[in-house]
């Protein structure tokens, strides 16, 4: 069973950075888009950013200019450069890949918490 796991959450100030990465926990061949989602408490899932394999990225109009969205695909590893955080980033938030081989792969999801 092929797994994605994030990494780089945690708590940070309002203004402040973070990096997230998210990685498979095996090869998984080809893989055509990948994004961020994002969670917050009562609220649905909302798509973050997205990076297909070729073509431009798109970013939520809310996090546009702050959040940066960049894979590696000799790693199959795909990260989330977030910048002047608000206390309305914090979400619980998750990477996605659409693989050749197994089709949607979805992470555990790691929490972003920023304090005002």
């Amino acid at each position: 069973q092929v797994q994605l796991v994030e990494s780089g959450g945690g708590l940070v100030q309002a203004g402040g950075s973070l990096r997230l990465s998210c990685g498979a926990s095996r090869i998984i061949g080809s893989v055509s888009s990948m994004a961020w989602f994002r969670q917050a408490p009562g609220k649905k899932r909302e798509l973050v950013a997205r990076i297909p394999d070729s073509g431009s990225t798109y970013y939520a109009a809310s996090v546009k200019g702050r959040f940066a969205i960049s894979r590696d695909n000799a790693k199959n590893t795909l990260y989330l450069q977030m910048n002047n955080l608000k206390p309305e980033d914090a979400a619980v938030y998750y990477c996605n890949m659409f693989t050749v081989a197994y089709g949607a792969l979805w992470g555990q999801g790691i929490q972003v918490t920023v304090s005002s």
